[in-house]
């Protein structure tokens, strides 16, 4: 790979994957970057093979060995990193603790996970295209503006999250665990940039706030008009925005 390498780890919702996720941004960041988006473990092609994973911390430790595997794999021993809320966030943030001379500078979104557990499991307590349609719809700042965009997602999350397992697996990602953050982030020495929208409705500013507090080297940019989609809602502005921090 000649320009840097940049591995986007993708959000938590029901049904998501790696490609859907980062569709609105990949054309921007392969222009930058040499990109890898795998499917986390969990969602997608990686549901397989989960079992005995319970709670926040122990799945973003294992996704954070699945990202070095990957790594490993492709050769690269130092890449940047941009990890979408309480799956790919919190696996950067793992990746960070357990093996920070990997990682040259690193992007998080929505806090990360680092908020606490939501109230109820989302879509699988009322598994239907409607509940899908509703979860998808408090991702965005306007859900008339992504109309078009979240019937598509709609239809294919709703198949995605009804795979053998995913239901399980899901579940299983937001058991109480009681075993506390997945890592203590004031021994983050990687300089970290955490994104929040302004009108994110999933988890709210002060969550990121906290997180920053915590990041010896962790700055936040609050994205006006943003809902928890930053990369949906303002596409442009999100590429702009990682790409200058991560050349910097």
């Amino acid at each position: 790979m000649t320009e840097p390498a940049l591995v986007l780890l993708h959000g938590g919702g029901p049904g998501v994957d790696a490609a859907s996720n980062w569709a609105s941004v990949r054309a921007g960041f392969d222009r930058e970057f040499s990109c890898l988006a795998p499917d986390l473990l969990g969602f997608g092609t990686r549901i397989a093979g989960t079992a005995g994973l319970k709670g926040p911390r122990a799945w973003a430790l294992a996704r954070a060995r699945q990202v070095l595997d990957l790594l490993d794999r492709h050769g690269l021993d130092r890449v940047h990193v941009v990890g979408n809320s309480a799956a790919g966030g919190a696996a950067a943030l793992a990746l960070l603790s357990v093996a920070p001379e990997r990682v040259e500078r690193a992007v998080v979104m929505g806090g990360a996970g680092t908020g606490p557990l939501p109230t109820a499991v989302p879509f699988y307590d009322n598994p239907t295209r409607e509940s899908m349609r509703a979860t998808l719809a408090r991702l965005v700042a306007d859900e008339g503006v992504h109309k078009g965009l979240l019937d598509e997602l709609t239809e294919l999350r709703f198949g995605q999250a009804l795979r053998p397992g995913a239901e399980a697996a899901f579940r299983s990602m937001f058991a109480d665990d009681e075993g506390g953050p997945p890592v203590d982030l004031a021994e983050i020495g990687t300089p970290v940039l955490a994104l929040h929208g302004e009108r994110d409705r999933v988890s709210p500013v002060e969550v990121s706030e906290r997180l920053v507090a915590h990041l010896p080297h962790g700055r936040l940019h609050v994205v006006a008009g943003a809902g928890h989609w930053i990369h949906v809602d303002r596409p442009d502005e999100f590429t702009k925005l990682v790409g200058e921090f991560l050349s910097a």
